[in-house]
């Protein structure tokens, strides 16, 4: 009997056990020998079906030498990071799907595990129910990673399918996705980009093998997004999308979450609702899409109980998960050169006096929607300040050739609705 121990006994928590309880005879198949939560570690006992396994002493857990791996599904920093350090200097694996803690302590976390020869994984982290971390290290190992990018948070991307298919605006799809249970009564990590924020580090930190620290990363969500602007994008060709993306640049990498327009011939333009997806570039693969439902109780508990068996069957400890902690190379991105869309209180010639060669997406109501051509974030925000013009909204694209290895050409707009100033 295989006995492990969950910290923290919400969504994901309680998804853990039920997945160990209800597929425990494909488990002990693959693992030779029974798996069975022994402890819950909680804050305040409850009722339940678990009642009887719970306590709000951490050394209960600690110092059970028959516990060989914790699940770890408080969330936040603090007190996870201070369990899961005990629990690794204690000799057992720790498996999370806490992304915070990842992205801003995987790498001593890594140091520490490598350190006391267990492993710390956090597949469940990024994807959720996605296997995307396992096959970037492993399935990809041959590869030299220039690109990761993908919509990272079902929430958001929950919101802005609404708005397409339904014509609602950001407020009261908001409202669906909270009464609905896709959004937390304060959705502000989600919709401001934080969220998808974090899961682009971690997907960074594997694809470059360097820290990229997040709060040197610029998120962007989508709070500030127009129903217009989408409709406009829409009747263009073209899906909104928020997006998180990290590329290798020749002096280092850099990487940032914005909403982007994504032709809608794109595989990304048909992810709709809560699901997820995440594009992989590497030099010999080319692009690999990873889909499926990015969060919720059991697709999460499905990659945390998965980890469990990885740790359980890991001999020797795996040793390409990891990355350099020094933050050192990463670069801002606005010096990535894109097309951008903007809406403006002008004409087409005001447009072109500002932006130079210009594609026209709508003309009504003496406004014009329009895409520049490839520029620089920096350049972006500097060329609406134009005697005349207005500008409403901004977008650009991924970068040419030229500019990255890569793909390249025009395959996605981004979308940077924080332009909204009047011009002088």
């Amino acid at each position: 009997m295989i006995q492990i121990a969950i910290m923290g006994l919400g969504t994901v928590g309680t998804g853990v056990a039920k997945v160990v309880a209800e597929n425990a005879r494909q488990i002990e198949r693959k693992l030779g020998e029974p798996l069975q939560v022994k402890t819950i570690l909680v804050r305040h006992f409850k009722d339940g079906p678990y009642r009887q396994l719970m306590t709000d002493d951490f050394t209960k857990i600690e110092e059970d030498h028959a516990i060989r791996v914790v699940v770890e599904t408080i969330g936040g920093v603090e007190a996870a990071y201070k369990y899961t350090k005990r629990a690794l200097n204690a000799g057992k694996h720790v498996v999370t799907a806490n992304k915070q803690l990842v992205a801003e302590k995987g790498a001593e976390l890594l140091a520490l595990a490598k350190k006391r020869g267990v492993n710390y994984l956090f597949e469940a982290s990024v994807g959720g129910g996605i296997p995307v971390l396992h096959p970037l290290t492993q399935c990809m190992a041959a590869n030299r990673i220039d690109e990761v990018y993908g919509i990272l948070n079902g929430t958001t991307n929950y919101i802005l399918t609404r708005m397409v298919r339904a014509g609602t605006t950001f407020a009261d799809a908001l409202k669906e996705a909270q009464e609905k249970g896709y959004a937390e009564a304060d959705p502000t990590a989600d919709v401001e980009g934080v969220d998808a924020g974090r899961k682009i580090c971690i997907l960074a930190d594997l694809a470059f093998g360097c820290q990229v620290d997040p709060a040197d990363v610029p998120m962007e969500g989508i709070s500030r997004l127009s129903l217009r602007d989408v409709k406009i994008a829409q009747r263009a060709g073209y899906r909104v999308k928020l997006l998180g993306r990290a590329v290798r640049l020749p002096g280092g990498r850099t990487a940032y979450v914005a909403p982007h327009l994504i032709p809608e011939e794109q595989p990304l333009a048909s992810v709709d609702d809560v699901f997820n997806a995440v594009v992989v570039r590497g030099n010999a693969t080319g692009e690999v899409m990873f889909y499926g439902q990015g969060a919720g109780e059991l697709p999460t508990a499905s990659a945390c109980v998965a980890d469990v068996m990885e740790a359980l069957q890991s001999s020797p400890r795996r040793e390409e998960i990891g990355w350099e902690a020094d933050p050192a190379g990463f670069e801002d991105p606005q010096a990535l050169r894109s097309r951008y869309y903007f809406r403006i209180g002008g004409s087409l010639s005001a447009a072109a006096a500002a932006f130079g060669q210009v594609e026209i997406l709508s003309e009504d109501g003496g406004e014009t929607a329009f895409l520049t051509d490839c520029i620089s974030g920096a350049e972006a925000g500097r060329r609406p300040a134009r005697p005349g013009l207005s500008a409403s909204a901004g977008i650009s694209p991924k970068p040419p050739e030229d500019v990255y290895t890569g793909t390249g050409g025009n395959r996605d707009l981004r979308l940077d609705s924080d332009l909204k100033k009047e011009m002088p």
